[in-house]
Formats: C-alpha cells, sequence, structure tokens
C-alpha cells in the first residue's frame, strides 16, 4: 500500500478549523457567517514531468507524479483557507470546494473555498 499522504489530503487532527463541504455540522449551530475565505495557490509544470506524462500517456496508466503534485498543491490551498478561516476567528469553513483552472499556460490554479464561520455545539 503507498503512503497515504503522497496520494490523498484532508484536514490534520490538530487543525483548530473544522473544514466541511456540508452546509451545516451535525450537532453543532452556527451561531456566525463571517463570510467567504479561500486558499490559493498556482503551480507551474516541470519539464521533467511533463516528458514523463508525455510517454506515459502513450501507454496508459497513472500518471504516478502529477498525481502527487496534485495533491500536495490541494493540501498546500486547504492549509491556506484554514489559515484564513482561523485569522478572522472563524472555528469552521462550511461548503468547502475545490477549484481548478489553468493559468494562462503557466501552470495550474488551485483555489479551496468555503464559508467561514463560529459554529458551536447543541445543548
Amino acid at each position: 500500500m503507498s503512503n497515504l499522504d503522497d496520494y490523498g489530503g484532508g484536514q490534520r487532527p490538530s487543525d483548530s478549523v473544522l473544514v466541511v463541504t456540508t452546509n451545516d455540522v451535525p450537532g453543532y449551530r452556527v451561531e456566525r457567517v463571517i463570510g467567504e475565505v479561500f486558499g490559493l495557490t498556482v503551480r507551474s509544470r516541470h519539464l521533467g514531468s511533463q516528458i514523463g506524462a508525455g510517454l506515459k500517456s502513450l501507454v496508459g496508466g497513472e500518471l504516478k507524479g502529477l498525481t502527487k503534485t496534485l495533491v500536495e498543491s490541494r493540501n498546500q490551498a486547504m492549509e491556506r483557507l484554514v489559515e484564513q478561516a482561523g485569522a478572522r476567528g472563524a472555528n469552521a469553513v462550511l461548503m468547502m470546494r475545490f477549484d481548478v483552472t489553468e493559468a494562462a499556460d503557466l501552470g495550474t490554479e488551485i483555489c479551496a473555498y468555503g464559508t467561514a464561520a463560529v459554529i458551536s455545539p447543541l445543548d
């Protein structure tokens, strides 16, 4: 089995800001909505990985180097999202999403975004 950190991501248990893709969190109430927050990174393409990906595409299969790069990029965008939310006083980000676009043929832009909020447990 491969290293989970190489091919997966998500929130670390130590994060003080809960990030969810849902509108609410079961067992919690939204006390205050702070507003939109996002974390952004732009990654350029590495010539070696581009050549390797081109060769691999001839025979098929997973492009593991590009997969690792995308995972690292998504995780970095997510870390920046959590930092932004925490800096604004939030303890949660609701409705988190990722957006990936090409950035002027120079690289790939990865944006993690959502709604920063303060939540508290239901009584």
